[in-house]
């Protein structure tokens, strides 16, 4: 995924206590917590569509030519 170097301010209205709770756990402060909350939910949309491809693409390797470029 490219990252475009421009943000947005918004307003926006969150339980207290989970605020509270992520910044404990990411150590950060609020804009920090907000990004990386929103880049997990990124992330886990994105391993949901891989998981939706199981099965659906054929991959072949040739196991002893992988092997071969790295000497083994």
């Amino acid at each position: 995924m490219q990252q475009i170097d421009t943000s947005q301010k918004v307003t926006v209205h969150v339980p207290v206590h989970l605020l509270k709770d992520a910044q404990r756990i990411t150590g950060s402060g609020i804009t920090q917590t907000i990004t990386a909350g929103l880049e997990k939910l990124a992330a886990s949309a994105a391993y949901h569509e891989l998981l939706a491809l199981k099965g659906v693409c054929r991959l072949e390797v040739d196991i002893n030519a992988l092997r071969e470029d790295r000497g083994l």
